[in-house]
């Protein structure tokens, strides 16, 4: 049951109806140019804005901004991986390569977007449910559900993706200034999501597909930043009521985004996909594992570095980036870290008998607690490959699992000279020294 909450295309439906009503009364009517005039004020009417209508338009536009933090744009999701282990860079770019190599520094061009595009979901999505709330009261409560929900996202992407500091400014209550935020733990980030995803499933308590979706999604969003907190029996209650089939995608098209995976991988070679990255990494290339997928020959762009690229996503498809199957890792974890191995290691072959994926044969219990965390971890990188999630479970193995950085994260040499560095997080980037209230990171801690 895969879900986009709204199908935008409907909107483009609409549009053209109401053109080709327009040209066929055209057609009648004749030389008739009063049908061509279109008024086109310089400067939009405020009261234009303050309607049902716009406070639609405006929950519209923080689904497109969620498309462009995830694989829409070369943000946090992919960054994310290219630090952790699931690409390796075989780019030019200076900004790529310091990524990869573990040394990110506030002054990487790259970063500043990532960030931005967590904050346009956030304070866009806050301003989409102010202006539901006064403009369309009688509306369905799940579309504010689903704004607190995507809010909630990205401010627990956010808090996976950057280091301890990170501060979350806003427009002010008045006028067009800004409302600069103080710099909090990612923590703190992690308990305004749930906090969030809390208020998206008090307003989704009907009983329609519709507020079904919003829920699940909240429900596996609310699990997720649970666990980043290290509330582990509350995570799994979270999920609980989700279903294994349960997708929320967001959409390519080619009229709106292509799949940035495909572009910066399959297309440009800038991205590499990485097999056993720096020791510690998994073997996403040599596993052969039917849930990713890999082919590829030659050389990246840089024409150095071997090219191997991703086969399980093609320019326009969808990217899965909440789930059922996330529910049920999150379940496995809980139960492994409740000392309950059997029902970690049963919940994940389940998943590999019937998560749709053919050709996955059964686990067998990996003998030993460290090797049964290794064994969990490998499961997630699998099944949520490329998704967002790999750099925040790297850390919360070093977090909540007693695992040294240099024994989770590549290390030693890296592939284009030199040596890996210490990097666990991004920092805020320099943009933010803006911010009165920034000085900096707090800590790079995990």
């Amino acid at each position: 049951m895969t879900s986009h909450f709204n199908d935008l295309r409907r909107v483009g439906r609409r549009a053209l109806g109401a053109c080709a009503v327009l040209l066929t009364t055209a057609a009648i009517q004749g030389c008739d140019s009063s049908l061509l005039e279109v008024e086109d004020p310089d400067v939009i009417n405020p009261g234009d804005l303050n309607t049902p209508t716009a406070a639609e338009a405006l929950r519209f536009g923080v689904l497109s901004r969620l498309v462009d933090a995830t694989t829409g744009d070369e943000n946090a999701v992919l960054l994310g991986g290219l630090l952790a282990d699931e690409w390796r860079s075989g780019d030019t770019f200076e900004q790529r390569n310091t990524t990869d190599q573990r040394a990110p520094n506030e002054s990487n061009t790259f970063i500043p977007p990532a960030l931005r595009s967590l904050a346009r979901v956030r304070v866009e999505a806050l301003t989409a449910i102010g202006a539901t709330r006064e403009f369309d009261p009688e509306g369905d409560p799940h579309e504010v559900g689903k704004m607190f929900a995507f809010s909630a996202f990205a401010v627990n992407l956010a808090g996976e993706t950057f280091c301890n500091g990170l501060p979350f400014s806003q427009p002010a209550a008045t006028g067009s200034d800004i409302e600069f935020g103080e710099p909090v733990t990612i923590d703190s980030a992690f308990a305004l999501a749930i906090a969030q995803t809390d208020s998206a499933l008090a307003l989704s308590a009907a009983d329609d597909d519709d507020a079904e979706a919003v829920r699940y999604f909240a429900s596996v969003l609310k699990g997720r930043a649970l666990l980043n907190r290290g509330r582990f029996a509350e995570a799994a209650d979270a999920v609980a009521g989700v279903p294994t089939d349960f997708e929320f995608a967001v959409a390519h098209t080619p009229n709106s985004t292509s799949n940035q995976i495909w572009s910066l991988n399959n297309s440009a070679k800038r991205y590499v996909l990485a097999d056993r990255e720096g020791t510690n990494g998994l073997p996403f290339r040599s596993a052969g594992d039917p849930r990713l997928g890999s082919g590829g020959s030659g050389n990246a762009f840089d024409s150095s570095t071997p090219f191997v690229q991703q086969t399980k996503w093609g320019r326009y498809d969808p990217v899965v980036i909440v789930s059922g199957i996330e529910a049920r890792l999150i379940e496995a974890e809980v139960a492994l870290k409740a000392g309950d191995a059997a029902a970690a290691l049963a919940t994940l072959n389940a998943l590999r008998a019937g998560g749709g994926v053919e050709g996955l044969d059964p686990l067998e219990d990996a003998g030993s607690d460290a090797a049964r965390v290794d064994q969990l971890f490998s499961e997630r990188g699998f099944w949520l490959f490329g998704t967002g999630h790999r750099l925040g479970d790297l850390r919360r193995l070093v977090r909540y699992y007693d695992r040294n950085a240099e024994s989770v994260f590549p290390t030693g040499a890296f592939h284009k000279g030199g040596n890996y560095g210490d990097a666990v997080n991004f920092p805020v980037p320099l943009d933010e020294r803006n911010n009165p209230n920034f000085q900096g990171c707090l800590d790079r801690n995990a």
